[in-house]
């Protein structure tokens, strides 16, 4: 039977080269007319964000290294005003999730056009999706005005990023493949990029972890996550999504440790439903148990592998239950909440992902 399939794909531009951070954000923001942006950041990568700035000269009219992460509503409100006390009309996000987050954040309350330029493999430049964080709850919503117009790939920004956190930056970004994969919306050009997205992950990221210089293993990296990123904003997540967003929102856990920590218990629970999309998995990990293959790899990686390591309490797993269980998500595989808190108990754990 032929498929039956609507695909749309997003409006926006990426360049993706070695040495484009400071060489070709000035050309993208030129390309949009822009005079006055405004260069975010978070502190650690508030030197790389500078550099970005210089390369804009007069154009940029301050750096502003305010993001942290899940980006709370008043971080994002402090990072609004900066941006109209400047008379921005544009933003540069330089870094990871965080960075790009708070970029959205200020786009979706000003409606300035934000560009993109990634330091990590978290995939959010890649979306129209938001998040805001607050009294310990995280909303998260759909939105064109927070998606990227340019998108500037660099490798080589992402050779300081630390070893354990190229690893669990990695695995959050198979993550939206993953999910992708099972999507109700997803298109063969979405199963395409998906699984390629995660055959070069997996490929590369025991190499990035080994060697965090090489510059041909942290390439090939990122291009995987562009494409698990792509994915990531062409379709509807599910479980695995809304469980890390309300650990994070409800705990304060590290995001890309949290989706570590999660992916392969969710995809042990839904393997069931998702025959193609684990056949995917089997062929991009070269492994007959996808979920299983995917804790194996945090391991090679160094990557925490419980619940307990990033910072769950015992207690908490029956708080997130009732939050999951409020909420709506698209899964290929309904989960009640004896189920919810068994998935939970069993990542908590740690112990190997069984269906």
């Amino acid at each position: 039977m032929s498929p039956e399939f609507v695909h749309e794909a997003l409006p926006m531009r990426v360049v993706f080269r070695a040495g484009a951070a400071t060489t070709a954000v000035a050309g993208e923001t030129g390309r949009l007319g822009l005079r006055r942006v405004l260069v975010l950041s978070g502190r650690h990568g508030e030197d790389t964000a500078r550099s970005v700035a210089a390369s804009l000269g007069a154009v940029c009219a301050g750096v502003h290294p305010g993001a942290v992460m899940h980006v709370p509503v008043k971080v994002a409100d402090e990072a609004v005003s900066v941006a109209r006390d400047l008379d921005a009309d544009g933003l540069v996000a330089v870094g990871g999730g965080s960075a790009v987050g708070l970029g959205k954040a200020v786009a979706l309350r000003t409606g300035l056009p934000l560009l993109a330029v990634p330091t990590t493999y978290s995939g959010s430049e890649m979306t129209p999706m938001w998040g805001l964080t607050e009294d310990g709850v995280k909303r998260t919503g759909r939105d064109r005005r927070v998606l990227p117009r340019s998108v500037v790939y660099d490798p080589e920004l992402t050779l300081s990023m630390p070893p354990a956190l190229s690893g669990t930056s990695g695995v959050n970004a198979l993550a939206h493949a993953v999910e992708a994969l099972y999507a109700p919306d997803a298109t063969p050009v979405v199963s395409l990029m998906a699984e390629e997205g995660v055959r070069a992950l997996a490929e590369a990221l025991p190499r990035v972890v080994a060697d965090p210089g090489g510059l041909d293993a942290r390439g090939r990296a990122l291009y995987g996550a562009w494409l698990c990123g792509a994915c990531l904003g062409a379709t509807t997540m599910g479980l695995h999504h809304k469980l890390a967003h309300v650990l994070g929102g409800a705990f304060d856990l590290p995001h890309s440790a949290t989706h570590t920590v999660l992916l392969p218990y969710v995809l042990a629970f839904n393997a069931p439903a998702v025959p193609d999309a684990t056949a995917a998995l089997r062929r991009a990990l070269a492994t007959e148990d996808p979920a299983r293959g995917l804790w194996e790899l945090g391991g090679r990686l160094g990557a925490p592998r419980s619940l307990a390591e990033v910072g769950l309490p015992a207690d908490g797993i029956g708080r997130v239950v009732d939050l999951v269980a409020a909420a709506s998500y698209a899964n290929p595989r309904p989960a009640d909440a004896d189920e919810l808190r068994a998935l939970l108990t069993k990542a908590y754990e740690g112990a190997p992902p069984a269906g």
